[in-house]
């Protein structure tokens, strides 16, 4: 089963859709989620965020700060702003 990801930012949905994988960096390290991932609450460090969709190329965005939130093959990732630095698939 796939990820179900939103990456959102304070004033508006920055990217959704289905994905095979997201990596992140938290301020704990850096942080990979698969399919099946225990469910996680994490603090966001500043830095890039990937997806990689089920379908189209890699969505990289730059995260600054937040958190990211994993249950159930559900991925959110909030931050007060977050910009896209490459897109594929189709964002929101």
């Amino acid at each position: 089963m796939p990820l179900q990801v939103e990456l959102v930012a304070a004033d508006r949905l920055v990217w959704s859709g289905v994905a095979s994988s997201v990596s992140a960096r938290t301020i704990e390290g850096d942080i990979g989620v698969l399919p099946g991932h225990t469910p996680v609450l994490a603090i966001l460090a500043e830095g890039e965020v990937r997806i990689d969709p089920v379908e189209g190329a890699a969505v990289v965005a730059h995260a600054g700060g937040g958190f990211l939130s994993i249950e159930r093959d559900r991925v959110t990732i909030v931050s007060e702003n977050a910009s896209m630095a490459s897109a594929g698939g189709t964002p929101t």
